[in-house]
Order: structure tokens, then sequence, then C-alpha cells
């Protein structure tokens, strides 16, 4: 195998930390959180404790001031293992840095911290009943008012963290007639008047992860949570736009990790499950298909480490994350189905590890834009489609 040069021994070293807290914190309980549908609200606390929350995010703000490998370091040990009920990608490489690239001064200092404790736990809402991949078409609205206030309305769906969520980055219309140049985002905190969180949602798979509805009735927020300040009113659309990139890519980062562990889990299993007296191994249909996914996800590898590279450098390009994230989410979902196949009936039972990888990873393809819009990205970038 190519060996990946991306990471320091500091790198590796915070690797072994965070997968001891995995193994202590996480490991013995996800199966019970995915009965119950979300994680104990304890385990965000204890990885605030030991820094594994915002580690990207200045010291002045309660974080580490790392660079953004020690959190690629926690996405793959996250899906490599399986814990796909674990939020804390979203809340530190997706919320937190809405706040830090855009938020006011006041809004850095007031939340940042308290993401990067854990005492707050954060979620960003895009997706309602009627727009997902089309942020264009969201219909909350948040009207200013006399007083300075936004009074917000609407409902979100398909909401990561939601259940948990102390602080939604809500992305509403504040100009609803001007269209996606009408768009802002809104810091709405729990125990706001009007602010109710839904019933947690059941899903196919990550389910642990408490994915939930949120409603907005005439939730009124204050001039001071609306994200930026009033330089950046009816701007939001933009700011969305500008972090795609790094969030589609986190996408094509868990993908592979998750296909890595994968075949490997599927080659320690065909070596020991005999079939007609000799080891699945042993057939060359066993062979050559573990041969063609471990090329295959080698070149996933290489490709979505040069990304990183690129987005180390702040030259990471749109089309070319849509590329990462659908050709890797495509990958990994194939990467599953063969595996499974090759486990024969035990790979249908819940109690294996490549069956939950299986549920969990069909949504990889509709989360963060789905691989239809990530072509349309793509030709659109080569000059072909839709104006």
């Amino acid at each position: 195998m190519i060996e990946r040069t991306l990471f320091t021994p500091d790198h590796e070293t915070f690797r072994d930390s965070f997968r001891r807290f995995l193994d202590k914190e996480v490991a013995p309980f996800h199966a019970d959180w995915e009965e119950q549908g979300f994680v104990d609200r304890a385990v965000w606390n204890k990885a605030g404790e030991n820094g594994f929350l915002c580690a990207t995010m200045p010291e002045a703000y309660g974080g580490s001031e790392a660079d953004k490998l020690y959190s690629v370091v926690q996405m793959e040990e996250l899906n490599r293992a399986g814990f796909t009920g674990i939020g804390f990608s979203l809340h530190s490489e997706i919320v937190a840095p809405y706040l830090l690239h855009y938020g006011t001064e006041d809004q850095k200092t007031r939340y940042l911290p308290k993401l990067a404790s854990g005492e707050m736990i954060g979620a960003i809402a895009m997706s309602e009943p009627a727009a997902g991949s089309d942020l264009q078409g969201i219909k909350a609205t948040a009207i200013q008012q006399a007083n300075g206030s936004y009074l917000l309305n609407g409902s979100k769906t398909f909401i990561t963290n939601g259940w948990h969520a102390d602080l939604v980055v809500v992305v509403a219309k504040t100009n609803p007639g001007a269209g996606a140049k009408g768009t802002s985002l809104l810091l709405v905190e729990r125990g706001m008047a009007g602010f109710s969180v839904g019933k947690r949602l059941k899903k196919l798979g990550l389910k642990a992860q408490d994915t939930s509805e949120l409603f907005f009735d005439n939730v009124s927020v204050p001039a001071a949570n609306l994200l930026g300040g009033p330089a950046h009113e009816n701007k939001g659309f933009i700011c969305l736009m500008e972090q795609l990139p790094w969030e589609r890519l986190q996408i094509a980062i868990g993908a592979v990790a998750a296909a890595e562990a994968a075949i490997g889990w599927t080659v320690d299993y065909v070596k020991e499950r005999t079939v007609f007296g000799q080891p699945v191994a042993s057939f060359q249909n066993t062979r050559f298909k573990l041969a063609e996914l471990q090329t295959e996800v080698q070149v996933a590898r290489v490709f979505v480490d040069k990304c990183t590279e690129l987005v180390l450098n702040n030259t990471l390009d749109t089309a070319t994350a849509s590329m990462a994230k659908y050709w890797c989410s495509d990958l990994q979902c194939k990467v599953m189905d063969e595996c499974v196949q090759l486990f024969g009936g035990y790979g249908y039972m819940w109690e294996y590890p490549i069956t939950r990888a299986y549920a969990d990873a069909r949504v990889q393809r509709i989360y963060g834009g789905t691989n239809e819009i990530m072509k349309e990205v793509i030709t659109r970038a080569m000059g072909l489609g839709a104006k």
C-alpha cells in the first residue's frame, strides 16, 4: 500500500489518545445508544474535558489552535470503529467554524468556549421537509421587527445533534422576496420561547445519532444573534457556499475510513469461515473481489489525502470536493455491499459490524448534497449544463 505522508508523529500520538478515549468512553456503550436513539450527554462533557472538541479553534476561544489534521484523525477513528452516533465532527468542524469565520467577537467569545468544553452542543439547521439539497428553496423566515429582533418561523428536519443541541445555526430567509440573496444565519439557543425539538427520527442506519425535527414558532431571536451581525444580513447563502467544500470532504474522509475498516473485517472473516471444507478466502472469487475493492479504496485514499492537503492550503475548490464526496460515498456503499455478500448470512445480522456499516453507509450519498447534485456542480465547473 502507498505510505501516507499527511500525518506527523504528533498526529499519530493524538490518534492513539483518541482511540483510547473511544475504547473507554464509547465502545462499551454504543450498542445501547443505538437502542435508545442517541448517545449519552456525558460523552460530550468527557470529550470536552479531554480536549477532543473544537481542537482547531483558537486558544482564545477554548480550542487548542490545532491544524485540521487532528480533526481528520478523529473522523477516521470514529468511522473505522463504526461509532456513527458521535456527532463531534459536525459540532467541531461545521458549527464552530461558522462562528469563527463569520461571527462577531461577542458571538465567538459567548459560544465557542462552551462548544469546546462540551457545555453546549452545536447543530446546523438547513434541511426542511420540502428543501434538502436545494438550499435556495428553504421556507423558514426570520423577519426583523421594529425592536431589531428577528421573528423566526418554520421547521427543519434531519438535523444531526438536534436532540441534544443547545445552539443551532438556523438558515432562514430574512428577505423572502430576494431568493438566495435574502438568506441569513441565526444563532438559536435551547430555551428560547417558541423553539422546540420534535421527535427523534428513526433511521435505516446511524441509529445512535440523535437526528431530530426542529420547530420555530414565532421565536424572537435577538439582533445580537444574527451570525456576523448586520454586515452579514442576507449573506448567509454565500457563507454556506464557502464552507461546503470542507463539509463535503469530511463525508469523503469518513467514507474511505469506513471502507478500509470493512475490508479489514472481511479479510479476517473469510480466513476463518469455511465452506465446503475450505476457508472462504481460498476461493478465487473471494480473493479477486477483495483485490478489486482494496485497489479502488487505495485510489480513493490517495485522492482524499490530496484533497486534505488542499484544505490545509485553503485551495480545495467546490468541484473537486464534490468529486470526492460523490465518488467516495458511492465507493463506500459498493464496498459495504460486496463485504456483506462475503459474510453470507452473518452479514445480515445486526450484531456484526459489517451489517451496521452497510446500513450507516447509505445516507452518505444523500446528505451534504445528493450525489446527483455533486455531478451537477462538477459539470457546471466544466462549462456544461444549466447556468
